[in-house]
């Protein structure tokens, strides 16, 4: 396939550059992106891509010979908690910048087939993109966007979330971005479920009826042993918080979504921090590690706070082998 060749070097500056590329269908998805990776070449940058593993397999052929100059991470993998992408991202950075390397990566975290909920985490994720890499290293991170696939919402807020468009072969600002919307939706409730929950309300001596019950449920779904216990974990990590700072009660809902296990706990707790979980612990660091082990823990986790309805933690985890 023939590409064309694309003007972007210097086009990043000093700062963190975070750009959705906006395309239709495969050809442009390799026009836009295989020129992309080639200037990081010319430029000695170091290039990881981070996308489903039929598009990392269409690279790989388009790259030929060049291909073990980019490093690959499938994101059905690495991404299935998009919580987990921030701190995935920010660990090959500064490992790459430390020794002075100038990076650049390929992202792609909405793909045809995600869920609902999946797709709602992906967006909260790409605004909090901007915020947790607004004071480190430079570098330039294309997000891909297939019109031609995706819903035309998912476009718009991709337009909300990236400060940065390449459309039409055009690197430009955008002029749908906008500050601080990753607090109004960390602040918005989340829908209620489909079905009908289980629920229970617990209080400081309650957390081994949490766990009996997340455990009777988990088995009953037919949840495997091993993830029976990261959930049950999980679970105890969020209701031990709720005793702790959530004025020492908390209510537990548990029900099936999708193919999906379904545990959440709300209390009258506040949290204000947006990154809350998504950046790795330090060995010095006092408390905050409770919340990063429910991401590891968990298929999805959803978190919401406002100082009026307080914190919901719904963590997912998926019933398919």
């Amino acid at each position: 396939m023939k590409t064309t060749t694309i003007a972007a070097r210097g086009v990043a500056g000093a700062g963190f550059r975070h750009e959705a590329y906006l395309y239709a269908g495969q050809e442009q998805f390799l026009r836009g992106t295989v020129p992309f990776i080639r200037d990081a070449f010319a430029a000695d940058e170091s290039v990881l891509v981070v996308v489903i593993r039929e598009k990392i397999d269409r690279l790989r052929a388009e790259l030929g010979s060049d291909v073990d100059r980019v490093s690959f991470l499938d994101m059905r993998e690495v991404g299935r908690n998009p919580a987990c992408l921030i701190p995935a991202w920010h660990d090959w950075v500064c490992d790459q910048t430390a020794d002075g390397v100038r990076v650049r990566g390929v992202g792609g975290p909405i793909w045809v087939g995600r869920a609902p909920a999946e797709i709602a985490e992906c967006q909260l994720h790409e605004h909090l993109f901007n915020l947790a890499f607004a004071d480190g290293p430079g570098w330039w991170l294309l997000c891909l966007y297939d019109t031609a696939a995706l819903d035309a919402e998912v476009i718009r807020e991709a337009r909300r979330s990236h400060p940065f468009v390449f459309e039409g072969g055009v690197h430009r600002e955008s002029a749908a971005y906008e500050t601080g919307i990753e607090l109004v939706l960390f602040r918005t409730p989340l829908p209620e479920p489909g079905v009908r929950p289980e629920e229970m309300t617990f209080r400081t001596d309650g957390l081994l009826t949490v766990r009996d019950a997340v455990t009777r449920y988990a088995v009953g779904a037919g949840l495997p042993d091993p993830r029976v216990t990261d959930l049950v974990l999980a679970v105890n990590e969020v209701a031990a918080n709720s005793i702790r700072h959530g004025r020492g009660r908390g209510i537990l809902r548990l029900w099936r979504d999708e193919g999906m296990l379904v545990c959440e706990i709300h209390d009258k707790g506040h949290i204000d921090q947006p990154l809350v979980g998504r950046k790795r612990p330090t060995v010095s660091q006092n408390g905050g590690r409770g919340l990063w082990l429910v991401h590891q823990l968990c298929d999805l986790v959803q978190i919401r706070s406002s100082a009026e309805a307080g914190t919901v933690v719904r963590m997912f985890v998926s019933l398919r082998s």
